[in-house]
């Protein structure tokens, strides 16, 4: 039977070393880059369509990024982003298509009913579930006070 200071002792040298700092500020980069890109298409878009009002180029941009998202879910660079940023690459819009997206890729083969269409919210699913009854609570408790 071996000492409890020794097996932590033994885990603490044999486990590998965590590359903490890298993965922050990989996250902290690529996340500002996302958001830098989501500006400049705000950006971009406020400046083609002058006449267009805040709230809508906001839905636009929203509908840019969303399709940016999905568009390098597909060709397989979001991926790559997610291994090498980590929580940086989880963005909220950027991030929200990458979860619809893979799990569509995915289930691709087995059809676009049972396949596509069945499994493309497994993963995004619960977090509009859980968004809509903490939405829905939150209104509730708001009525009251």
């Amino acid at each position: 039977m071996i000492a409890k200071d020794a097996y932590k002792r033994y885990v603490e040298e044999n486990s590998p070393k965590s590359p903490m700092w890298r993965s922050m500020i990989a996250a902290f980069v690529v996340g500002g880059l996302i958001c830098m890109a989501g500006q400049g298409v705000h950006d971009g878009i406020a400046a083609i369509f002058p006449q267009m009002a805040e709230e809508e180029v906001g839905a636009w941009t929203t509908v840019v990024m969303i399709l940016f998202g999905a568009f390098f879910t597909a060709v397989g660079v979001y991926d790559k982003l997610g291994h090498f940023a980590g929580g940086g690459s989880i963005i909220p819009i950027t991030g929200f298509a990458n979860s619809v997206v893979s799990p569509a890729m995915e289930y691709n083969r087995e059809g676009i009913f049972f396949g596509i269409c069945a499994k493309m919210f497994v993963i995004a699913g619960p977090i509009i579930v859980l968004g809509i009854v903490a939405s829905v609570l939150v209104g509730i408790i708001g009525l009251f006070l």
